[in-house]
């Protein structure tokens, strides 16, 4: 008798321990404790993420900035959101890097190519970091993103990469309605305007008197006129041709230049906007890159858009070694221009309908005043504005900090 209920007993056990629905463990008082097996599984996965050996990476973002307070993250601030919270958030939950890492990003050597600005989209921002090499990575962070917010490619680089430092130019791009361009002693129906080709071929002209290296310290703040930070080279700057989306007519401008200090860019496309329109006389942009003090107009930030990060040193260094690739992202270009055409250009034109930024701004183009005195010159600099502004930088404040 005794002996049947002992085989009884041990066929229970037996039956209970092969059951696929729970795993039986013993914590540390002594007690079992059910878990469902999908969960062991899951804590088998992060302990074998856990013993892969972390690696430098780059990966290629692509990313509608509305309603983000920029790219950059602020550590301990949840006041404003940034690209980078979300980011940081699905590199933890896909197992890529440790939690500790996403609150000390120092962890993971993480650096970001450009600071974008305060509602400013990027469709090739490029950031550099340590992380595990998990199976399936890129569609375990994207799961763990918004559909706003994409990573798009990765590649392996040299253990020491910085994707700052070792970034050569950089190429935005600004789109606006053309009406923009309409002289200020014309009346305009803004869906109606089309851009003219003598009106495009002036704005090129000017566009292009910026190519080469200049005096940029009247299109940043905090910059003063004998600062060598404040001398950048452009190396293109064009604006394409119009195009017409939801009845109204829109242009690209591209720029590509080294480096770019904060608000630079939306202040170039400003002085030419003010100069088209006739507030300011075409002499001003050689004035305002002289010692003198001139005020200069900044465009609205909605249109301005990372489009490409170049790496052309690092490419000649390290693409054909046999150990690394060039940071060139051709098989990428078909995703990355769906992504804009699905996240980036409707946020510009859907906003610009709605909010009328750049009508807006047009209106206030009357009250700048383009030959600034001296007196001007010396209250500005008694009251020079402060870095913290809350919409950052152009992209690459960064590197003139």
């Amino acid at each position: 008798m005794a002996e049947d209920l002992i085989t009884a007993v041990a066929s229970q056990t037996k039956r209970l321990n092969s059951s696929s629905e729970v795993v039986q463990r013993v914590e540390e008082n002594g007690h079992p404790s059910k878990k469902l097996k999908s969960d062991a599984d899951e804590e088998d996965t992060e302990d074998q993420n856990k013993k892969l050996p972390k690696r430098k990476i780059v990966l290629l973002m692509a990313y509608s900035g509305k309603g983000y307070h920029g790219m950059q993250r602020n550590v301990g601030s949840s006041q404003f959101k940034t690209i980078e919270d979300d980011l940081v958030c699905a590199l933890v939950q896909s197992g890529c890097i440790p939690e500790n890492h996403g609150e000390d990003m120092k962890k993971m050597s993480f650096q970001r190519c450009a600071r974008t600005d305060k509602g400013v989209s990027a469709a090739g921002q490029i950031v550099s970091l340590k992380v595990r090499l998990i199976d399936d990575i890129l569609e375990k962070i994207n799961n763990h993103l918004p559909s706003h917010i994409r990573i798009l490619g990765l590649k392996r680089v040299t253990g020491g990469f910085n994707s700052k430092n070792k970034c050569d130019a950089r190429t935005y791009s600004y789109m606006l309605p053309t009406f923009a361009f309409a002289h200020k002693d014309h009346e305009v129906q803004e869906e109606l305007y089309r851009l003219d080709r003598e009106t495009l071929e002036r704005v090129n002209q000017l566009l292009g008197c910026y190519k080469g290296t200049h005096n940029f310290h009247n299109f940043t703040s905090q910059k003063g006129p004998r600062d060598p930070s404040a001398k950048r080279y452009i190396m293109e700057m064009y604006c394409g041709e119009p195009f017409v989306r939801e009845n109204m007519e829109f242009a690209v401008i591209q720029v590509k230049g080294q480096s770019f200090m904060m608000h630079q860019i939306r202040k170039m496309i400003g002085l030419v906007i003010a100069i088209v329109k006739g507030y300011a006389a075409e002499s001003i942009m050689e004035r305002s890159w002289g010692e003198e003090k001139v005020d200069v107009p900044k465009a609205p930030g909605l249109g301005l858009v990372l489009e490409k990060v170049h790496f052309e040193k690092y490419n000649r260094r390290f693409g054909n070694d046999g150990l690394h690739e060039p940071l060139e992202w051709t098989e990428e270009e078909e995703k990355i221009a769906v992504f804009k055409e699905q996240h980036i250009y409707p946020t510009i034109i859907n906003t610009e309908k709605e909010e009328k930024s750049m009508a807006n701004w047009l209106k206030t183009l009357p009250i700048h005043d383009f030959n600034s005195s001296a007196v001007e010159v010396q209250t500005n600099n008694k009251n020079p504005k402060k870095s913290s502004d809350a919409e950052g930088s152009d992209g690459c404040g960064d590197d003139s900090d």
